[in-house]
């Protein structure tokens, strides 16, 4: 079968130890439970999930999948053909063997996620009123119950119970807390998916999901463009063990994850804030303080913002401990055992980071198990200016606590009259978040001060980034440039080893597109 030999399913569990099978499945079965074991596989955030859901669905490939509930039709399709094998006395993992044991225990799987997906839900919004201590779960023994009645183990429901929770709280922090629908804000998205539970969760779930702590991420990007709410979107997705017993996770993910801006403190204080300190180590040290390091649970991770800010010293202080594990508060000896993951982020740019030595080429080896760009607002909305309104949708939600497209048209107005499609917004959506306050107060945003030198050079940059400019705009935009700096004709000729005649052409010509900044 194709989708069998497809290397997705190469980390199928074996039974070696099972006697015959009593069930097998017939071909059609095998067919809808391999595609259903895909769509787990698969990144939903990924084009290949939608695919995916469309078949399972029946609806491939003449369906609109954005205007149907995908999930529903292939919950009641998978909740069909289960019934089947319930009725004939097949609803059991233990009656079947090898690749049919593989597809029928994910079908149930899938089943149980989607069956609790709500209270999983309903469980992350409760966490962020309640205190950080674990919690019983409501609907534990009755989740437990089914996948009992279905012939798992308690070791494997504590496991998938867990890592059900885990996938819910990676789609939600990411969704959620990273909305547009520009192709490079679907890109972080899967590049976020990914770090998480890597490029294959049949891999992820058989090796490293407790194996984690080791792959470090280093953030890049711009001053406001997320790069802390795409490290919280990691950091509060960890897996989280499930206790079946006393049914509770071990710990609440609301203290799994600790962030500390480095550039905010002097760099005599910066080893005390990351490994801690011992009462009188130095002077104002009145009481012992524990660091970072030391505050982050087994199953959390650091964010360590603006992490090119910090001298050599505390890099090579910072790359014992991510590669040994273990670190001494300052003023002791004794060694502490870190059992997090470390996520780090920098507004440097990688050319930067590498050529000018902002980070030891040690330090940034063992940074970069994965390195994931946050991408600036301006080449967002380039990409799909439906984006804007995306952002201010979402951004006045989260301020009033509901929808409201009255504000949303009425900001989109004010930055539509005021600042033009064209403005680069040089705060990315920090300043867009402040656009919207200042225009709920006063009606009024005018822009960063920046914003007018930097308009024509970024469009230009990012043009070309993005293949979004053709060659007469990218040569007319620079003769213009080049005016603007140098301020006649002659010089522009001169740079660009042009006619007078044809540089004046190109630069009235971009004047009159309306192109000038």
């Amino acid at each position: 079968m194709k989708f069998l030999n497809n290397p997705t399913f190469s980390f199928y569990r074996t039974f070696e130890t099972d006697p015959p099978p009593e069930h097998e499945l017939n071909s059609k079965e095998r067919e809808f439970f391999s595609l259903v074991t895909s769509a787990i596989f698969a990144n939903p955030f990924s084009d290949e999930r939608i695919d995916i859901d469309m078949q399972l669905a029946g609806l491939y490939p003449v369906a609109d999948s954005a205007s149907l509930d995908r999930i529903e039709k292939i919950r009641e399709e998978l909740t069909t053909r289960l019934a089947v094998l319930e009725e004939n006395n097949k609803a059991h993992v233990t009656k079947y063997a090898g690749k049919d044991r593989f597809l029928i225990e994910n079908a149930f799987v899938f089943d149980f996620f989607y069956r609790y997906r709500g209270k999983f839900d309903e469980l992350i919004n409760q966490r962020f009123s309640d205190e950080d201590a674990p919690i019983k779960i409501p609907f534990a023994k009755e989740a437990i119950l089914y996948l009992r009645k279905k012939g798992f183990e308690d070791d494997s429901i504590s496991r998938y119970f867990a890592l059900c929770y885990q996938l819910r709280r990676a789609y939600y922090f990411i969704g959620h807390n990273l909305v547009g629908c520009s192709p490079c804000m679907k890109g972080l998205r899967r590049n976020l998916w990914n770090n998480i539970f890597t490029h294959n969760i049949g891999l992820y779930d058989r090796y490293l999901w407790d194996r984690m702590e080791d792959f470090s991420t280093l953030i890049l990007g711009e001053t406001g463009t997320g790069k802390g709410t795409a490290a919280m979107a990691i950091g509060r997705s960890g897996f989280i063990p499930f206790d079946i017993r006393r049914h509770k996770f071990v710990e609440s993910f609301m203290s799994s994850f600790i962030s500390l801006n480095l550039s905010q403190f002097p760099e005599t204080l910066i080893e005390s804030e990351l490994f801690g300190h011992k009462k009188g180590s130095f002077t104002g040290a009145v009481e012992d303080h524990k660091g970072v390091f030391d505050r982050c649970t087994p199953f959390g991770a650091i964010f360590l913002d603006e992490i090119g800010e910090v001298a050599s010293p505390i890099q090579i202080k910072l790359l014992q401990v991510i590669q040994e594990r273990v670190f001494c508060p300052v003023g002791s000896h004794v060694p502490n055992r870190f059992q997090g993951r470390v996520i780090a982020a920098t507004n440097r740019g990688l050319p930067e980071i590498r050529e000018k030595g902002v980070l030891r080429d040690d330090f940034f080896y063992r940074l970069c198990s994965d390195i994931i760009t946050v991408p600036p607002l301006r080449i967002r909305i380039q990409e799909d200016p439906v984006e804007l309104d995306e952002l201010l949708a979402h951004t006045v939600e989260r301020m009033i606590g509901k929808p409201s497209q009255e504000l949303v048209d009425m900001v989109r107005s004010v930055i539509d009259k005021q600042l033009g499609i064209d403005y680069p917004w040089p705060g990315n959506v920090r300043e867009l978040e402040q656009c919207v306050r200042r225009v709920l107060l006063k009606r009024n945003y005018e822009g960063s001060y920046k914003a007018a030198a930097t308009s024509l050079d970024s469009m230009l940059k990012d043009g070309v980034t993005t293949g979004s400019i053709d060659a007469q705009g990218l040569i007319t935009g620079y003769c213009y440039l080049l005016y603007k700096r140098h301020g006649t004709f002659e010089e522009v000729a001169r740079l660009t080893n042009l006619d007078r005649r044809t540089v004046k052409k190109y630069i009235n010509e971009w004047i009159e597109s309306g192109a000038e900044d």
